[in-house]
């Protein structure tokens, strides 16, 4: 896999990479995760609780979440990092929610942060590539002239140079 071309790409791939790691350590080692959260860990555990299964699916999902990233810092597919600015801010919002409702321990907050920073770490990168993009005669961050082309709306067919394209292609 090569390197990240953008500083909001570096912001997907520290995201994508965290969040595979944590997956598999909730599909390997799930009393760790639990833990780490602020969760009890019972000797056992009563019938109907469904924890074990919960985290597994969880864990999975980061795990596939970190896949997801990672392909998109690979292909340098921007709309997939400001889809994920809008919902990340959403998660932070439901995940601090639930801390102040009493509903996950204190320790979850720190989930809600890390979504929140990253959120804002993630628009700031965008911001940021999109400006020096600007500064340099339009040229992609990376020297990548298709990608400034795309971004900036050019070859989209319409022949509207400068309009926002439909969707990002992926490379």
């Amino acid at each position: 896999m090569k390197l990240p071309r953008t500083v909001a790409g570096w912001t997907m791939a520290v995201f994508g990479v965290l969040a595979l790691v944590m997956g598999a350590v909730g599909l390997l080692w799930p009393e760790a995760m639990l833990r780490s959260l602020g969760f009890e860990v019972p000797a056992t555990r009563a019938p109907g609780d469904h924890t074990g299964t919960f985290l597994l699916a969880s864990s999975m999902a980061s795990f596939n979440m970190g896949v997801y990233y990672l392909l998109a810092t690979a292909t340098e597919w921007r709309a997939f990092y400001r889809f994920t600015v809008v919902f990340r801010l959403v998660t932070f919002t439901v995940f601090s929610i639930a801390v102040l409702a009493d509903i996950a321990p204190g320790r979850f907050f720190g989930v809600a942060a890390w979504e929140g920073a990253g959120a804002v770490a993630t628009a700031l990168g965008l911001w940021w590539d999109a400006r020096r993009a600007g500064s340099d005669g339009g040229a992609a961050p990376a020297g990548d002239a298709a990608s400034a082309a795309v971004d900036r709306g050019a070859g989209d067919g319409s022949g509207a140079g400068g309009t926002a394209p439909t969707v990002d292609a992926v490379r």
